[in-house]
């Protein structure tokens, strides 16, 4: 394990050619770029967790069944100023790093709270996004790295705050049909109350405005719902989007802000700042995209944390979304370096009582009112076994469809992001957080499939579709895969999307580091 994820990276930052072995479709043509934790220990300092590692930057470029690779490393201000003292010197999730020790403890408390929120690490390591045409690498923050597709060169960082009043925001938006991103963040300081934010980012420049100024100059509020708890609102990685909603799932899962704020002060650490209250409630809230107007129907259901959403769609009257559901908290503290360092065995038995990743339906029915017969299952749907109740107290409780057990970083057919759908593919992680598998799994016949080879760890799986594809699942699966054996190369593996059949693989003469996230960016025609 310790091979795998705690490894320090290595750049590759000129492309080199891969072996290609199989029969490499022509037609996909594009990069894939991967976004992850690389770099674990600057000079005799080490970070304490896998997410603080320093970003590592992956190109997957194929050219008419060539395939080449690059990688390099963000060349954040936290990257300059770790590099530059020999050490770390920035704070991160789990790894505090404190001041000067020259400077006394009032003037350290001074400092750290003259701010209710910290300046953040800007080291961008968990996916590469879009707005407008720009693309960045980006975590949680409030800060963004605008990044060359095609060199990998940082270009600069940028501040949200600058365009919208936000203090954090997910690295997981959502793009429509004429290329707008939306995404959510979360305003704790600023103008107002604090706040959720959801937020839109045209796809082109309007017409007059400056040229070379990033998209989010445009950025536009779709709405916003004031926290209901001030001081320890809901954690979020993550949200839905159907064709006329936002799906907004405000989980029991939160930020201690009184804690955040203090960090410094108390010696602790900002992952020691997230709570998960069991015996509380998660709500499910809808916004209307074009209005903003929220559905005023009181959705809620059963203490759960989730990380990722599968996708989202409207059908009959009802929205349906499928997420990744935990029912606590332990993921995060797996991935703590000391954790990592156990042999398998050892993992597996310390994490044997935790919640596995389960991937569950919810149905929310749109047409409920105080009318609604009380007691009895809302959801008219023949498909699903999810439920809605409306109670006594005029709030529905809903109760999710279990559909698959062990699948993390969902994926779909992008296409159909929004839109009724029947396929979606992940990896398979077996109680240990090395992935090991690639699943397809068929939320109609509830059947999977997957692809497997020993002692092989593929990472997120990406789907590509196929020129003038009409099958949902009409296209290949993309995802890099690396061995633990130094005699095997890492790979990219394309699959069949349909039966998950081994297409060909790219065999890289460099090291791949494990990532988390990505983008497929299609060539110019």
């Amino acid at each position: 394990m310790q091979s795998l994820f705690i490894q320090n990276g290595k750049e590759t930052p000129e492309p080199v050619k891969a072996q290609i072995k199989g029969h490499m479709p022509t037609w996909l043509q594009g990069t894939l770029m991967r976004n992850g934790p690389a770099l674990f220990t600057v000079g005799d300092s080490e970070y304490n967790h896998w997410f603080d590692g320093m970003s590592l930057i992956h190109s997957f470029t194929f050219k008419d069944g060539d395939v080449f690779y690059r990688s390099k490393f963000l060349k954040s201000h936290t990257y300059k100023k770790n590099m530059k003292a020999g050490r770390i010197v920035v704070s991160e999730f789990g790894t505090m790093v404190y001041p000067d020790p020259c400077k006394n403890i009032f003037s350290r408390a001074f400092t750290h709270l003259s701010n209710v929120i910290p300046d953040f690490t800007d080291n961008n390591m968990i996916n590469v996004i879009r707005y407008g045409q720009d693309y960045y690498a980006s975590s949680e923050i409030n800060y963004m790295t605008q990044i060359d597709p095609a060199t990998l060169d940082t270009i600069g960082r940028i501040n949200y705050r600058n365009h919208i009043t936000i203090n954090l925001a997910t690295a997981h938006p959502h793009y429509d049909d004429e290329g707008n991103t939306y995404n959510m963040g979360t305003a704790i300081v600023g103008l107002g109350p604090p706040k959720y934010v959801i937020f839109k980012v045209p796809a082109h420049v309007a017409e007059g405005s400056e040229q070379n100024k990033p998209a989010l100059q445009q950025v536009q509020q779709v709405c916003s719902l004031p926290f209901r708890s001030t001081l320890y609102p809901s954690y979020f990685h993550s949200f839905g989007m159907t064709e006329n909603f936002i799906v907004f799932v405000e989980q029991p899962f939160k930020v201690d802000i009184v804690k955040l704020a203090t960090a410094y002060f108390r010696g602790i650490n900002w992952g020691s700042c997230l709570k998960f209250d069991k015996d509380d409630t998660t709500f499910f809230h809808l916004f209307n995209r074009k209005t903003g107007k929220r559905v005023s129907t009181c959705f809620y259901g059963d203490a759960l944390v989730v990380f990722h959403h599968i996708n989202a769609y409207e059908t009959e009257d009802h929205v349906v979304f499928d997420l990744i559901a935990y029912t606590d908290s332990n993921l995060y503290d797996m991935f703590y370096l000391k954790n990592l360092r156990l042999d398998t065995k050892s993992f597996i038995e310390a994490n044997a009582n935790s919640s596995p990743p389960v991937s569950q339906r919810f149905v929310l029915p749109l047409h409920v009112n105080k009318d609604s017969a009380k007691e009895t299952n809302l959801v008219t749907l023949a498909d699903t076994t999810a439920t809605a109740v409306m109670k006594d107290n005029s709030q529905v409780y809903c109760q999710p469809e279990t559909l698959f057990q062990g699948l993390e970083l969902p994926n779909i057919n992008y296409k159909f992001n929004g839109k009724k759908y029947r396929y979606f593919y992940g990896s398979k992680v077996d109680w240990s957080p090395q992935p090991n598998k690639i699943i397809k799994f068929d939320t109609v016949t509830k059947t999977h499939m997957e692809w497997h080879q020993d002692n092989c760890y593929p990472s997120e799986p990406v789907f590509v579709a196929s020129p003038g594809a009409v099958d949902e699942d009409d296209g290949v699966i993309l995802s890099s895969v690396i061995c633990p054996d130094p005699n095997t190369r890492p790979f990219m593996l394309v699959l069949d999307a349909k039966t998950l059949a081994e297409l060909a693989r790219a065999d890289i003469p460099a090291s791949v580091h494990l990532d988390l996230h990505g983008l497929f960016i299609p060539s110019a025609n």
